[in-house]
């Protein structure tokens, strides 16, 4: 499950004011409460941070961390490593269920543990997208570069790589879902309660959609059905005479 979290304010340690945050400053309080040890925290490149991962560590947790533009030496430095791979340490292959097929690959090293300027690195690793949309024939390829603090010993490739797809599962049904079919990021909604009431009514359209499609369609394709035309909707909610569930007597 997730479970959304505000981003505002913090409070100010002896005084009545507080002070502006961001997801970097709420990712270790909303931690504090929980018991992580022994467990994979995982978490988007904008939470890759030395701070942050020796937070998990010395709480007896494990990172997971994806590595972007935000760490410009980091990300250099496993990608020059990964720069003349060979053959994957590990290879997944999903079935077209969504009619796409998708190859996921992944490569690991301990190579950098003692090289790179971060925390309890355990391994890095390189993960290669490859889908082909069935339909279309269309077919793309991404290249996704991480760390984390478990060692080979700890975790083979194979349980690496389905952390990675774990996370992006949550990730696609918290926020990527919300964003692609209401462009929640670029919301002009600031004031008050406005951006958490709309957000939340956001997330319960999405939750109906899921609810009611059982996967028969995606929840973009099921809104652009319904857009602008409210008798479908009302039939869609079995809100009208004629859609309505017949009653069991």
């Amino acid at each position: 499950m997730c479970h959304p979290k505000k981003v505002g304010t913090l409070p100010i340690e002896g005084s009545d004011e507080a002070k502006q945050t961001n997801e970097i400053g709420m990712f270790t309080r909303l931690l504090d409460g929980i018991n992580i040890e022994d467990k994979d925290i995982t978490a988007d490149a904008l939470l890759t941070q030395r701070t942050l991962a020796s937070y998990m560590v010395e709480r007896g947790a494990h990172y997971h961390l994806t590595v972007k533009g935000n760490q410009p030496l980091l990300k250099a430095d496993i990608a020059l490593l990964f720069e003349n791979r060979k053959s994957p340490d590990f290879v997944e292959v999903t079935p077209p269920d969504h009619g796409r097929i998708e190859t996921r690959s992944i490569w690991c090293s301990k190579a950098l543990n003692e090289y790179l300027d971060f925390p309890h690195v355990g391994q890095v690793f390189l993960i290669e997208r490859h889908v082909e949309h069935k339909k279309s024939g269309k077919i793309t390829d991404e290249i996704a570069l991480g760390i984390t603090s478990r060692t080979p010993e700890q975790a083979k490739p194979k349980r690496i790589l389905e952390v990675n797809r774990a996370h992006w599962g949550i990730e696609n049904r918290c926020h990527y879902v919300i964003d692609w079919n209401f462009d929640e990021d670029r919301s002009r909604i600031r004031k008050g309660h406005g951006p958490e009431n709309i957000t939340r009514l956001r997330r319960f359209a999405v939750g109906v959609i899921q609810f009611i499609s059982k996967c028969k369609a995606s929840v973009a394709e099921k809104m652009q059905q319904l857009n602008r035309n409210t008798r479908l909707v009302f039939d869609y909610l079995r809100m009208t005479n004629n859609s309505a569930r017949p009653q069991v007597l």
